[in-house]
């Protein structure tokens, strides 16, 4: 008995074809999936950043900072060198014994974040006095469907926007 096992060329090429179409259409699905991925786990990491610097403010009995820091001064850059850290001294500005609580990794090259303030200021008792605002973040592009921001009231709590982002870049 002479039984063959396996597939034929012609099989081979119609199974490759269809496998390829199907790639072809769900590609662009898979970017946006993945788009909406990272801006998700992007802004839970910032949210999380928030509430522990508002932790540490009310732990420590100290004003705690979040910021962009340059060369320990807060800037205007806020894709990249966050910082939570202790702000004793000169108002957003690492000095004298300050201690730096946490550092987060840098945003992707393509998202923009954006701040209306050079930094998110806890006090002593939790509240981020002069400090509210709205943190924005756009993967890619400004204009992205999977934007979020976080609004920070002056008691400093920090919850999820609802309303449609867009950044300014």
């Amino acid at each position: 008995m002479n039984t063959r096992q396996g597939f034929t060329l012609v099989e081979l090429m119609v199974t490759l074809a269809i496998l390829v179409i199907l790639l072809a259409t769900t590609a662009p699905s898979l970017t946006e999936l993945y788009q909406a991925y990272r801006a998700n786990a992007a802004i839970s990491k910032l949210q999380q950043a928030l509430k522990l610097a508002r932790n540490q403010a009310i732990s420590y009995g100290a004003r705690v900072t979040l910021c962009p820091l340059e060369n320990n001064v807060c800037g205007n850059d806020w894709n990249k060198n966050l910082t939570i850290f202790t702000d004793g001294g000169n108002l957003n500005e690492l000095d004298g014994n300050d201690k730096i609580l946490m550092r987060l990794d840098d945003a992707d090259k393509n998202d923009i974040i954006e701040f209306n303030r050079p930094s998110v200021r806890y006090l002593p008792d939790g509240l981020a006095s002069a400090s509210n605002g709205t943190l924005k973040y756009c993967p890619d592009y400004a204009t992205s469907p999977y934007s979020k921001a976080l609004v920070i009231n002056n008691a400093g709590k920090v919850r999820l926007s609802k309303t449609t982002v867009s950044c300014s870049h």
